[in-house]
């Protein structure tokens, strides 16, 4: 595993500190010949490291591996703080990261079936459920 790690090698370019966000973004390119591609953990790890930042302030995301291999580029965000990158990050992107927990709820199609189960009882006396009165 350690002479894999030593292959990944890190080229940042259109560096730019954005101060109003608190952090440093950058597009990454990674060299990585004999691999199929670098995880993004291990890619916070080495930003981290480069920037002598904590690992928790590094946001990687939109890796695209070059047809052939060899070559991913990608977007990083290094933040000035944790609690920046909690305010400013969009929450799907902490959920990956593991600095927030995934809201569970139910999947789209279970809320529209209830939604439009509901319609059914508007404008009459709400009871236990579906049981229509049918005259004969």
């Amino acid at each position: 595993m350690a002479d894999r790690e030593a292959q990944v090698t890190l080229r940042t370019r259109k560096f730019l500190r954005n101060a109003l966000l608190a952090r440093k973004q950058m597009v990454v390119d990674i060299l990585h010949p004999n691999r199929a591609n670098v995880s993004k953990d291990e890619l916070r790890g080495k930003l981290s490291d480069l920037y002598k930042t904590n690992k928790n302030q590094v946001s990687v995301f939109g890796l695209r591996t070059q047809y052939g291999g060899y070559k991913s580029t990608g977007f990083a965000l290094i933040y000035d703080s944790v609690e920046a990158l909690k305010k400013f990050e969009p929450h799907y992107r902490l959920v990956r990261i593991g600095e927030a927990k995934k809201i569970e709820k139910p999947s789209r199609q279970q809320r529209k079936q209830r939604k439009n189960r509901s319609k059914e009882f508007r404008g009459t006396a709400k009871t236990k459920g579906p049981s229509k009165d049918k005259k004969k």
